[in-house]
């Protein structure tokens, strides 16, 4: 497969979002990979809402709010259900059994923008949305408890455009837990080991140069890059309270609009910025 030539235009740029509601269920029942303490669901709804007010609000993106549903507890985690890039979206089967009936909803969703659905039926196929890394060049995804080669493969097939490389996971839910894109050339990494070993896999296996942005905490690596028309580059990033170092080092970042977010209590059934809304680049002529 080839890689694009450079990067790709359309990084960052969104013009819709799905995002979902959390369901009395989500305290109680969400999976966890470790014991963080009791989640407030009230307040993890707050976070919510005003992630989703800074969303439609103050970027002026267009919302599909779908509802909540007590017997899928993780569904406001919607990033892990599809990877849509342009007009084309790969509904995935997502790592977690219990997890898999949360499709049926986000698919019609994109079925409604009337994107190219590409819908993954292999049932050795695993994948995450959150395990997928597009840096407007290329994929990286992260080989996890969650995605598998059989989904990185069908990933490859969907988006033939593109190079697609795989990075082991091991100490962490998914890839994105601990890096995520800044900008079309900038990866945001935690500086972890784990993290660091993951950054110099992606970097052997890229024919592309990327400038890095380290940050003292994996949690804060997690961030939310877009291109909005008229307000250039933005990043909603971890909020100070919660990751004071990390904050320091995006305040480096003078060319960004920076958007702190709340995400304490999500974070406590692992819940990262990325993970609590699918970003869609619709084009006007679909």
């Amino acid at each position: 497969m080839s890689a694009v030539p450079g990067p790709s235009s359309s990084l960052g740029r969104c013009t819709h979002a799905i995002v979902r509601s959390i369901p009395d269920s989500f305290g109680q029942q969400a999976l966890r990979t470790q014991e963080a303490g009791e989640v407030d669901t009230a307040r993890a709804r707050r976070e919510l809402e005003l992630y989703t007010r800074v969303l439609r609000d103050k970027l002026g993106l267009q919302l599909i709010e779908l509802e909540a549903d007590s017997t899928i507890p993780d569904a406001a985690f919607v990033e892990d259900i599809a990877v849509v890039l342009d007009d084309t979206a790969l509904v995935t089967r997502p790592g977690a059994p219990s997890r898999r009936k949360e499709v049926d909803a986000v698919k019609k969703a994109l079925q409604d923008l009337q994107l190219n659905v590409v819908e993954m039926t292999d049932e050795n196929a695993t994948l995450d949305g959150g395990d997928v890394l597009f840096t407007g060049r290329e994929f990286f995804v992260g080989l996890s408890k969650r995605t598998n080669q059989r989904g990185a493969e069908i990933l490859a097939d969907t988006f033939k455009d593109y190079a697609v490389s795989t990075v082991p996971v091991h100490d962490y839910l998914h890839l994105k837990s601990f890096c995520s894109m800044a900008g079309p050339n900038l990866i945001v990494i935690g500086s972890s080991e784990a993290a660091q070993k993951a950054l110099k896999t992606m970097q052997q296996m890229s024919d592309h140069r990327y400038d890095k942005l380290t940050v003292p905490d994996d949690a804060a690596a997690n961030c939310i890059y877009l291109n909005i028309p008229g307000k250039g580059n933005v990043l909603l990033h971890r909020a100070p309270e919660e990751l004071p170092d990390s904050v320091k080092v995006f305040e480096k970042l003078k060319e960004h609009m920076l958007i702190p977010v709340a995400n304490s209590e999500l974070a406590k059934v692992d819940g990262c910025l990325t993970c609590c809304s699918l970003l869609i680049n619709k084009s006007s002529d679909l």
